[in-house]
C-alpha cells in the first residue's frame, strides 16, 4: 500500500511539474517574442515529455536501465493504442498530409533505428550521439518547412500552444512556474521510482514490466490531458501531432539524453516482444492514417482493445 501511495504522489507531482514548466516556459517565450510556431513546436510537443524524459534519465543514472528504456517503449506504444484510442472515441481524428508525410512517417523511421541500434543488446554513447543528431535534423526540417508557409501543419504548432491557458503575467510568477516545475519534475522521478521498484519487488515482477506499464502511463499523463482536451476542443490535429511529437522526442531525445549520460543494457523481454509491440503500433497507426487521413471511432476503439491485449499480455504471459 505504501508504494501504491508513491506511485500515485509521484505521477501527481511529475503531472503537477509538467503543467508548470510548460506554462512557465510557454509565458517566457511569448515575453521574449519567441513566435507561437516554435512554442507549439518545441515547448508543447516536447515539454509533455518532461515526465518521460526526467524519469528515464534518473532511472538511468541510478543503474535501472530496466525502466528507462521500459518507461520510453511503454510510453510511445500506450501514447498511440491508449491516448489515441480514447481521443478517436470521443471524435474521429483527421490529420493534415505534411503531418502525415513528415511526422507519422518519422515515428517509423525512429522504431526502425530503435531497432536495428539495440541489436547489440545495448544502447551506448555512440548510439546516443545518432538519436540526437537525428532529432536535430528533425526539428530543423519541421522548423524551416513550417517556417516557410509551405506546411499547413505550422498552424497545428501554433494551436498547441493556444491548448495550454491560464500561463503566468508577470517576471516572478513565470520564474517561479519554471522553477516549481523542475522541482515537482526531480522529486516525482524519485518518488515515482521508489514506488515502482518497491511495488515489482512485493509482486514477483521484474522492473522491466512495470516500466512498461505502470511507469509508462503515468508519466503519459500529460500527454493525455493535452490530447484529450484538443478531442473535446474538435482540435483533432493537435490531439495527433501532439502524440507524434512525443513519441518522436521519446525515441530520440530521452533516450538519447539517458544513453548519452549511462549507457543501458537493453532487457531481453524488450528485445524479445516490446520493441516489435511499438514499430507494430506505429504501422497501424500510419496505415489507419493513411486510409482516409482520420482515425475514425471505430479503428480508436480496435486501438483500445490492443492495448488491453498488450496489458493482459505484459502481466501473464511476458510478465516475469
Amino acid at each position: 500500500m505504501v508504494d501504491i501511495l508513491f506511485v500515485a504522489l509521484g505521477v501527481l507531482l511529475l503531472t503537477s511539474g509538467g503543467e508548470a514548466l510548460i506554462r512557465g516556459s510557454l509565458a517566457a517565450a511569448n515575453r521574449l517574442g519567441v513566435s507561437p510556431l516554435l512554442s507549439g513546436l518545441l515547448i508543447v510537443g516536447f515539454g509533455t515529455s518532461a515526465p518521460e524524459l526526467v524519469v528515464s534519465v534518473d532511472a538511468a543514472l541510478s543503474q535501472r536501465p530496466d525502466i528507462a528504456i521500459g518507461n520510453v517503449v511503454g510510453s510511445n506504444i500506450g501514447n498511440i493504442l491508449l491516448i489515441l484510442g480514447v481521443c478517436a472515441l470521443i471524435t474521429p481524428l483527421t490529420v493534415r498530409p505534411l503531418v502525415l508525410r513528415r511526422d507519422a512517417v518519422t515515428v517509423v523511421a525512429a522504431s526502425i533505428l530503435f531497432l536495428v541500434l539495440v541489436g547489440g543488446n545495448a544502447l551506448v554513447r555512440w548510439d546516443a550521439a545518432i538519436f540526437l543528431l537525428a532529432l536535430l535534423g528533425y526539428l530543423i526540417w519541421s522548423y524551416w518547412t513550417e517556417r516557410a508557409g509551405k506546411a499547413p501543419s505550422a498552424e497545428l504548432h501554433k494551436a498547441e500552444g493556444e491548448e495550454v491557458t491560464a500561463l503566468p503575467k508577470t517576471a516572478l510568477w513565470i520564474i517561479m512556474a519554471i522553477v516549481l516545475g523542475l522541482a515537482l519534475l526531480v522529486a516525482g522521478s524519485q518518488v515515482l521510482l521508489k514506488g515502482a521498484v518497491g511495488i515489482a519487488e512485493s509482486l514477483g515482477m521484474s522492473e522491466t514490466v512495470i516500466g512498461l506499464t505502470l511507469v509508462a502511463v503515468g508519466t503519459s499523463l500529460p500527454e493525455l490531458s493535452i490530447s484529450v482536451i484538443a478531442a473535446f476542443r474538435r482540435h483533432a490535429d493537435v490531439a495527433i501531432g501532439n502524440i507524434l511529437g512525443s513519441n518522436i522526442f521519446n525515441l530520440l531525445g530521452i533516450l538519447g539524453i539517458s544513453a548519452l549520460l549511462q549507457p543501458l543494457p537493453v532487457p531481453e523481454r524488450i528485445l524479445q516482444f516490446d520493441q516489435w509491440v511499438m514499430l507494430g503500433t506505429s504501422l497501424i497507426l500510419l496505415l489507419f492514417l493513411y486510409t482516409g487521413s482520420r482515425l475514425s471511432r471505430l479503428e480508436g476503439g480496435l486501438l483500445l482493445l490492443g492495448y488491453g491485449a498488450y496489458l493482459t499480455l505484459s502481466f501473464t504471459v511476458m510478465g516475469a
